[in-house]
């Protein structure tokens, strides 16, 4: 039954069968992330990033109503172009698949189809949490629901900088969602590597945290785990003006009535346009941090798993 609706790439295929390290890559990134060519050559230089460090990489989209599983060059091409892609969470993808339409995975979805196809560990940009106000509106990303329920471990920068950190922490341990921080003791905030809360616990290498994946899911304690990996140093943002540019942002979206899944998209892009470009910077190179720490824990998670 499967069958009809995944369409997972021969050397992904290949590789899981061989218990080979795979990583899965969201593409909302690609088709509304970043403006093209810089969306392409991102998402293509990722995939070099996980090669370089000894893992498949396995963009997920969903083409013409299937769950694609490692998109090639000409499918990232395509995406980074196309107008009509619906960007795609939980709720979408049914719609999507049976209208045979294109879709870009969140973190909610890129998770649902890496689970389908077999991948334990994902690398993103940052993840989905309680929007600011979230007390009257109830906007919660889909993202923290996923990490509550499939076995996928997500390698992010923490939680987008616009949301509501401290609630999202709070949502994440209420569903037992452990949040891992790769050598730091604090909840890095996307742009910055600080937020001034804490994470659950500091492992301080890719072997320890492959080691605390395969201990929870051997356990049957279902859901993944947040591993927070800070934005190197020398790019990321100054925390007095990158906050001031969020503020400025969520303040237009109230304006301008933005609501649901078009906020994180709108406020990404208004926070560009204030810090004249310097947070698109920041936000590919912290995807490509992510990437290689991802490549890395998924090795590791292999060795145990042959060793077995």
């Amino acid at each position: 039954m499967m069958k009809k609706y995944l369409d997972i790439n021969p050397k992904v295929k290949t590789a899981l069968e061989q218990g080979k390290p795979v990583v899965a890559l969201e593409s909302t990134i690609i088709s509304h992330g970043m403006p093209y060519p810089k969306n392409v050559e991102t998402a293509l230089n990722v995939e070099k990033i996980i090669r370089d460090n000894g893992a498949v990489p396995a963009t997920i989209a969903i083409l013409s109503g299937k769950l694609k599983v490692g998109l090639t060059e000409k499918e990232i091409e395509y995406l980074g172009k196309a107008t009509n892609v619906i960007k795609a969470s939980r709720r979408d993808i049914p719609y999507i698949v049976s209208k045979k339409l294109d879709g870009a995975t969140t973190v909610a979805s890129t998770m649902i189809v890496a689970s389908l196809a077999g991948i334990k560990v994902f690398a993103t940009g940052g993840i989905g949490g309680v929007h600011r106000g979230a007390t009257e509106t109830f906007d919660i990303s889909a993202d923290l629901e996923e990490l509550a329920n499939t076995n996928v471990a997500v390698v992010c920068a923490g939680a987008k900088s616009i949301l509501d950190i401290g609630l999202t922490l709070e949502y994440l341990e209420t569903h037992g969602v452990p949040v891992v921080g790769y050598q730091t003791e604090e909840m890095p905030a996307f742009y910055t590597r600080k937020s001034g809360y804490k994470v659950d616990y500091k492992l301080d290498t890719p072997e320890e945290i492959a080691k605390m994946l395969k201990a929870k899911w051997d356990l049957g304690l279902k859901g993944g785990m947040v591993v927070a990996n800070p934005i190197e140093e020398q790019y990321q943002m100054d925390y007095d003006i990158i906050t001031d540019a969020i503020n400025k942002a969520v303040k237009q979206a109230d304006e301008n009535g933005i609501k649901g899944k078009d906020t994180t998209p709108f406020l990404l892009a208004k926070v560009k346009e204030i810090t004249g470009g310097d947070s698109l910077e920041s936000n590919i190179m912290l995807v490509y941090n992510n990437a290689s720490l991802g490549a890395k824990i998924a090795v590791e998670l292999s060795k145990i798993y042959e060793i077995e």
